[in-house]
């Protein structure tokens, strides 16, 4: 999976976790810098409490926070619970729910179209307090050597692990794209400037997920702010803070935004905790020990 520290605020950028790709955010580094792939299996499992609801928050959202953070506990639905989804999805035509409006619900969480993350290439901009963000898709012909530029810088490479000649990087960005679409690599345009990179991920069927309890349809994230001068300011926060709203409002099957920082990242730990996500647990992956990050759909306006 791809490095699994993403640098916001901070000199510092965290890596995608090496494995099949993700989004959660790519916060640490490990041998295979790409989203994680399917061979970069991890074996170890996390542990972690979730964050209590706190004071003034009402007893129904109090409700969806007790429930969304409950990150630690492995249940098994009843047979009988399952038996009566099938029925119910078998009765409505291979969807949930009553009406036209009706979302699809297949089995194995990819979608009629084959497109894992809802088409990203279409989400189109979102304004933040630092500028327009726009994500597009990674052309390897035209982003490459910037891309590249960004990954031999110290702070970077410290997590991300591409440092070197061109070929490195590209040979990270063409396994994402050669895959199915669990990850893309995206180029970050503030107001229209190149400056940051990003892998976005379906953290649910990346390796990442063998390591905390994942929904279907968990989104990870990945983030490498390209320049030095945008760098501890606020930038960094700002723009995930607005990422995660962008995957909310497009992925209406996503109920939560996942990252896995490194924890000697301290910057980007903050940076997270500054966006809206909290911090669920401590995990042990391959090459790191990451701060298991999640901003919640129940809790976005809340956060």
């Amino acid at each position: 999976m791809p490095p699994t520290d993403a640098s916001t605020d901070t000199d510092t950028t965290d890596q995608p976790v090496t494995g099949t790709a993700a989004t959660a955010v790519r916060t640490d580094s490990g041998d295979d810098t790409g989203p994680a792939p399917a061979e970069d299996a991890r074996a170890e499992t996390t542990t972690g409490t979730g964050t209590r609801p706190r004071a003034g928050i009402g007893s129904g959202e109090a409700s969806a926070l007790a429930q969304d953070s409950e990150d630690t506990l492995d249940l098994r639905l009843p047979d009988e619970f399952l038996e009566f989804l099938a029925e119910e999805v078998e009765k409505h035509g291979g969807r949930l729910g009553e009406g036209d409006d009706a979302e699809a619900c297949p089995a194995d969480g990819v979608p009629p179209d084959g497109d894992l993350l809802d088409r990203l290439a279409d989400w189109g901009p979102v304004t933040t307090p630092v500028g327009v963000l726009h994500l597009l898709p990674v052309r390897v012909e035209r982003d490459l050597p910037l891309i590249s530029l960004w990954m031999n810088d110290p702070a970077v490479a410290v997590f991300w692990r591409l440092a070197g000649p061109q070929s490195v990087t590209e040979g990270h960005l063409r396994r994402q794209l050669a895959g199915d679409g669990r990850s893309i690599p995206c180029l970050g345009l503030l107001d229209g400037t190149p400056m940051s990179y990003w892998e976005v991920y379906r953290a649910d069927l990346d390796p990442l997920a063998r390591h905390y309890p994942a929904r279907p349809h968990d989104t990870g994230v990945h983030l490498v702010i390209g320049g030095v001068a945008d760098r501890g300011r606020g930038i960094g926060s700002a723009l995930l803070r607005g990422f995660a709203d962008l995957v909310l409002d497009n992925r209406p099957s996503c109920a939560r935004v996942i990252a896995e920082p490194d924890l000697r990242n301290t910057p980007s730990v903050s940076a997270f905790l500054s966006a809206g996500f909290r911090f669920s647990a401590e995990v042990d992956l391959p090459d790191k020990r990451a701060a298991l990050m999640v901003r919640d759909r129940a809790l976005r306006d809340l956060l």
